[in-house]
């Protein structure tokens, strides 16, 4: 089985709706939903507000949805998560793969059933995840690869460690990279090696989030 990979992302910019709020969501995404076509929502939104809040945006914005679950778990709970992201319409999910290849292709055979995909975590962008990610990270790539995965992340604020991925995984792959704005990744340089960025608090803490994305779009020209 293999998964296809993401075709493309609107302007290189992925929001990482981490709000935990559906009305200043809603806000947020109709002030810029002229920029992006894609949005990353995680726990903090679906955690208070429910998995409701992804068909909410779904339907009324037309996005590509990028479930940030960073699914870690037994194979059978993996699936029920996926499950439950997938039908509530999440177009990815976003999977560790620490856990080994069992509990990764359980994720890929429930994204299989609902023709839809999934990202493989290879590296974070926080300092700490050096202390034991980084170590395993090209072992997970190298697993990725073995089961037919072309969707990754690797952080834009290592870009040593994207540069890496992105040989390991090869120019066919698609790579979005965290830690661009707040975190100190730098756009231009991380789309080196990158197919896109993800951006958060940059964006949704601006006093002006259009201008925040206008600014991050000029950096890349």
């Amino acid at each position: 089985m293999v998964v296809e990979q993401m075709k493309k992302v609107k302007n290189n910019i992925i929001l990482a709706l981490d709000l935990m709020d559906i009305l200043k969501s809603y806000d947020l995404c109709e002030t810029i939903y002229n920029y992006i076509d894609t949005i990353k929502i995680g726990y903090p939104l679906t955690l208070s507000e429910g998995l409701k809040s992804i068909e909410i945006l779904k339907e009324n914005f037309d996005f590509t949805v990028i479930c940030d679950y960073k699914l870690a778990d037994i194979p059978a709970t993996n699936e029920k998560i996926a499950k439950l992201s997938y039908d509530k319409g999440a177009d990815y999910i976003i999977v560790h793969g620490f856990l080994g290849s069992d509990s990764v292709k359980a994720c890929l055979d429930i994204a299989k059933e609902h023709n839809k995909e999934i990202f493989l975590l290879s590296e974070m962008s926080h300092p700490g995840a050096d202390t034991f990610l980084k170590s395993v990270s090209e072992e997970i790539v190298k697993m990725g690869l073995k089961l037919g995965i072309k969707n990754y992340i690797a952080p834009s604020t290592k870009i040593d460690r994207l540069s890496k991925i992105r040989e390991l995984v090869g120019e066919d792959s698609f790579i979005i990279s965290p830690g661009v704005g707040t975190q100190g990744g730098d756009p231009k340089e991380t789309l080196k090696y990158a197919n896109a960025l993800i951006v958060g608090r940059s964006i949704y803490e601006s006093p002006n989030p259009e201008t925040a994305i206008k600014n991050i779009i000029n950096s890349i020209i």
